[in-house]
């Protein structure tokens, strides 16, 4: 397995499943970027599958805005990590940041956390997997926040991309690789 590896891809194009079968079954520490939200059974029927998915031996870490430091505190010898996903993760960012509403100054905040986490890849020393979301395939959102999310998904996917010995592609369920 590679020290750093981004998957990317979009909505149900396997990403995650193909990102989970990079990993070992016997040992991983999963890291769910998803804010649990109740009242959505759609969306908790989504988290749901992908617990079933994942090995009982996998280790899951739930963790919002702290991944750099999470990252940042993996030792040499620790079990490969997966994050996912980048995109519930930014998520996060921007509701935090009231970006979605605000001006271009709300973004400082998001963008340097993007950064952290870029760094905190860069310096991991445990072999890390992330899942992204790859959203800028497709027709220019009509919405100024769907426009946001676009470009600063893009943004920090390529800054990672950047950082990641091996970038995948995942289309129609076919990994395709970038690097």
């Amino acid at each position: 397995m590679t020290r750093r590896t981004l998957v990317l891809g979009g909505a149900r194009s396997g990403k995650s499943a193909h990102a989970e079968g990079l990993l070992p079954a016997d040992a991983a520490t999963y890291v769910a970027t998803a804010r649990r939200d109740p009242a959505d059974a759609d969306w908790e029927a989504r988290i749901a599958e992908h617990v079933r998915r994942r090995p009982a031996s996998w280790r899951t870490v739930e963790c919002g805005e702290q991944l750099p430091e999470l990252l940042s505190q993996a030792t040499q010898g620790d079990p490969p990590i997966l994050v996912d996903d980048l995109a519930t993760w930014l998520t996060g960012l921007l509701d935090d940041a009231g970006a979605w509403e605000g001006g271009p100054e709300t973004l400082a905040p998001v963008r340097a956390r993007g950064e952290a986490l870029r760094a905190a890849v860069a310096d991991c020393a445990a072999p890390v997997v992330l899942v992204s979301a790859e959203v800028g395939l497709g027709v220019v959102p009509a919405t100024r926040s769907g426009r946001l999310f676009r470009d600063e998904l893009g943004r920090l996917n390529a800054r990672l991309a950047e950082v990641c010995d091996e970038v995948v592609l995942l289309v129609a369920g076919v990994p395709l690789k970038l690097r």
